[in-house]
């Protein structure tokens, strides 16, 4: 039994403008891992490289146990991309057919019609006149019919509205209730991510700056207000970045404990993803 879906070792891949890496992220089996950053900041790429999209120029990708050179090996994955494509003048069925051929024995008719059905998709509608929630649905209907062991989504709740997004989040809910499969999810809508992600990898212009616990870190970061001659006050290195105001500061810590005990009488509520990625992104900008 597997207890790492998938995983980069020190994995590298240049560009002209843009670096990734070396990264070492491991998405451990039976889970979902949310993957954050600002744009740009190598997620698509990580992405690309764990499903064997592209080739790291260092270091090594590991995928299911094997390698995602393998065909065999990415058979067992779904894959769905924020460009994911179909031919406009396909419809449902025709999508169904091009993917019973290509992944033959393991694709299941019944369960992509299931799932065509579940997500209430006009089968006699040509993909030109989907919505783009209704070309997200038929993506991932057809990266489960399949039954992959891993799904790799980039960005598959973006632009969708509230309840489709929720539709979306209980499927992946679902899916892992057998331990065998797993889920790494890339999104900028970091409270879907707060709903259903066990744990959280942080990449940051091209490195990867965290990846812990989903619970562990919305206890640990919080959100400190108080006067800035305080601040030193802190453990060395507790304090991530201060912004400062007409009416004092506002600072994000690491540690929540040790700040209510270095300043127990200032306000340090907890910090949301959203609040972790905006502060980490003002520290770097100074």
């Amino acid at each position: 039994m597997l207890t790492t879906a998938a995983a980069l070792r020190g994995a590298t891949k240049h560009y002209k403008t843009f670096a990734l890496g070396p990264v070492d992220l491991a998405v451990p089996a039976g889970s979902i891992l949310g993957l954050i950053g600002e744009n740009g900041a190598g997620k698509t790429t990580a992405l690309k490289l764990l499903c064997g999209a592209i080739r790291p120029a260092g270091g090594s990708v590991e995928l299911l146990g094997g390698s995602p050179a393998d065909p065999a090996i990415r058979a067992r994955i779904g894959v769905v991309f924020e460009d994911a494509y179909f031919p406009d003048c396909f419809n449902a069925a025709c999508v169904g057919k091009s993917m019973a051929g290509i992944f033959g024995k393991r694709w299941d008719t019944a369960k992509f019609d299931a799932l065509v059905r579940r997500f209430e998709l006009d089968g006699s509608k040509k993909i030109k006149e989907y919505s783009r929630g209704m070309r997200m649905k038929l993506s991932l209907a057809t990266a489960l019919a399949h039954d992959p062991e891993l799904l790799i989504l980039d960005e598959a709740t973006a632009g969708l509205d509230p309840v489709v997004r929720g539709e979306l989040l209980d499927l992946l809910l679902d899916f892992i209730q057998d331990e065998q499969h797993s889920v790494l999810m890339s999104s900028h809508i970091t409270s879907d991510l707060e709903q259903v992600a066990d744990a959280i990898a942080y990449l940051h212009h091209g490195q990867l700056l965290f990846c812990e616990n989903k619970d562990d870190l919305l206890q640990e970061y919080g959100l400190l207000r108080c006067a800035e001659t305080d601040l030193a006050r802190l453990p060395e290195g507790c304090a991530v970045y201060t912004r400062r105001g007409a009416f004092g500061c506002e600072t994000l810590v690491k540690d929540r404990i040790a700040a209510h005990t270095a300043l127990p009488d200032a306000v340090c509520d907890s910090a949301s993803i959203d609040d972790i990625m905006r502060f980490y992104n003002g520290r770097d900008a100074q």
